[in-house]
């Protein structure tokens, strides 16, 4: 492993928690899930040329402002490097498809056939992979980020649009 695979990731990730506005306990979890495997394994690279050469590791704080996707980008220190935003309009579609079968997810573990769970978290994984797709390409000209990364970002991007 060269030094910019081990210096290119994330180190910590925070959700601005003025930004959830709701969340039970199936959602905690699905954060606590997210941001733990995100630590675990990812690979994230700012396209911005920092001072000193700084390469990673980043710490990263997650938030929504005015509707569009704040990331918070710091060094290891906890400096902040830049702040890259992102439109959520071509997420909202995706996020509520996302959530509508979450809840077809949730309530089929309580009654519904293995069959049938197996058929509804099949289409729950298609949504969340398309969804990462999508991350990767509006992040494409700020950021690097490999799709196990952009899936557990848009994971925690889903937690910061609950609605109660």
């Amino acid at each position: 492993m060269t030094r910019a695979q081990t210096t290119q990731r994330i180190i910590s990730v925070d959700l601005d928690e003025r930004t959830i506005l709701w969340r039970n306990a199936d959602v905690e979890q699905e954060r606590r899930v997210a941001i733990f495997d995100l630590l675990e394994g990812n690979h994230f690279e700012p396209r911005t040329e920092y001072p000193d050469g700084y390469k990673g590791p980043y710490k990263l704080l997650m938030r929504v402002e005015e509707g569009r996707l704040a990331l918070d980008i710091s060094n290891e220190e906890g400096a902040r490097l830049e702040t890259v935003v992102v439109p959520m309009s071509p997420f909202r579609r995706v996020i509520r498809e996302y959530f509508a079968i979450c809840e077809s997810y949730y309530q089929a573990i309580r009654n519904a056939s293995p069959s049938q769970i197996e058929a509804i978290d099949m289409g729950r994984r298609g949504i969340h992979n398309h969804a990462a797709e999508l991350l990767m390409d509006r992040l494409s000209d700020k950021l690097d980020v490999d799709f196990e990364t952009a899936r557990r970002l848009f994971t925690l991007i889903c937690v910061l649009h609950i609605r109660g």
